[in-house]
């Protein structure tokens, strides 16, 4: 099933703060601003809080049963008997090889989408796995949801996908990288033949480009993003190579392994996949990144500009790595973010996946 363009829903709410099963609501209208906020502007104010309106099941099984790694669902309340409501997969960061579904972002960004009448889940997904390992969890979990449709209250044709940082990173991939048949992408267990397309994607500061260009003149442009790459280099190094890999060795066995891990890593790059008809992105990335460097995200921007891959840029001056809507530092509770992103990212997913309004 291919994503389709919708029109915006009306109007929806914002959570005010999250607890672990209760999350306060409050209304908010759609903003369509892309620049960043002029320097020295004021935090956007948050609007009048609501009602309580979610609860949390934890530790739900969407794998096989003997995986350890579980799902959250954020539930909605309140909502009128037969609604089925738009869904989100949320993955957590960590190069690929830390993090937790539990994190304090996933928390105030899932909490927020189910304030607003999604049903959100944040994925715990297979570390340190030999890629594509961790994809394939993410695009079980996309699965998870069209077969628990019924039971969670969700249409399964209006799924959605996020995450931040390596979790921006695997969205990007699970939105760009759908129904690639014989590809060694897609899951073969244990939703065979059930589609794990999505309708839009929302990327908080993702890597897009893993294949990075020598360090020159005596000055690196990427140490925050090497070494994301070295620290998790086992997820990279025995990583078959899909498409496009040397076909002759070389010489010397250590080029040769080089040239596989190079290939490696740009068949997982999300600017190799990007294409006209993919689905529509939102990207939130701080310019003051020092993890994961602001320029893969102008990449990624330009990228997407030049295939007609519809998609919006929101740069955030000053502001470095592993926000959420609304703080800088989630596991500290601060600062406040310069915007609130809260009102821009529902605005994107109102119109590219919630349902039309009647």
């Amino acid at each position: 099933m291919s994503p389709r363009i919708s029109a915006p829903a009306l109007a929806l709410a914002l959570p005010l703060s999250l607890l672990l099963t209760l999350a306060t609501v409050r209304a908010a209208a759609p903003a369509s601003v892309i620049a960043p906020a002029a320097a020295g502007a004021p935090p956007v104010s948050a609007p009048a809080p609501a009602t309580p309106a979610m609860r949390v099941l934890t530790n739900v099984t969407y794998l096989a049963p003997d995986r350890a790694e579980k799902l959250d669902v954020y539930l909605p309340e309140g909502r009128a008997l037969g609604v089925k409501s738009p869904a989100l997969v949320w993955i957590h960061g960590g190069s690929w090889i830390g993090g937790d579904k539990g994190e304090a972002r996933a928390k105030e960004i899932c909490g927020t989408l189910a304030g607003a009448g999604y049903v959100a889940v944040s994925i715990n997904y297979k570390l340190g796995a030999v890629w594509p390992e961790a994809l394939l969890d993410c695009k079980n979990a996309v699965r998870f949801l069209r077969v628990h449709a019924e039971e969670y209250g969700i249409d399964p044709d209006r799924i959605a996908v996020g995450g931040g940082s390596a979790g921006g990173h695997l969205a990007l991939m699970v939105g760009f990288t759908t129904d690639l048949d014989k590809s060694g992408l897609e899951p073969n267990a244990p939703y065979p033949g059930v589609s794990n397309a999505v309708r839009a994607i929302l990327d908080l500061y993702g890597p897009a480009n893993l294949v990075l260009p020598p360090a020159s003149g005596g000055t690196d442009p990427f140490p925050g993003m090497r070494k994301v790459i070295a620290d998790s280099q086992a997820v990279w190094k025995g990583a078959p190579v899909l498409f496009g890999g040397p076909s002759v060795a070389t010489g010397d066995p250590a080029k040769h392994a080089e040239a596989f891990s190079r290939a490696a890593l740009r068949n997982a790059s999300p600017t190799g996949f990007a294409a006209k008809g993919k689905p529509p992105v939102l990207i939130f990335h701080g310019q003051a990144d020092p993890t994961v460097e602001f320029s893969q995200s102008i990449e990624l921007d330009k990228v997407l500009t030049e295939r007609g891959v519809e998609h919006e840029f929101v740069p955030l001056e000053g502001v470095g790595h592993s926000f959420d809507f609304e703080i800088a530092v989630p596991a500290d509770g601060k600062p406040k973010l310069p915007r609130d992103l809260r009102p821009v990212a529902l605005a994107f997913l109102a119109k590219h996946v919630a349902p039309k309004a009647k």
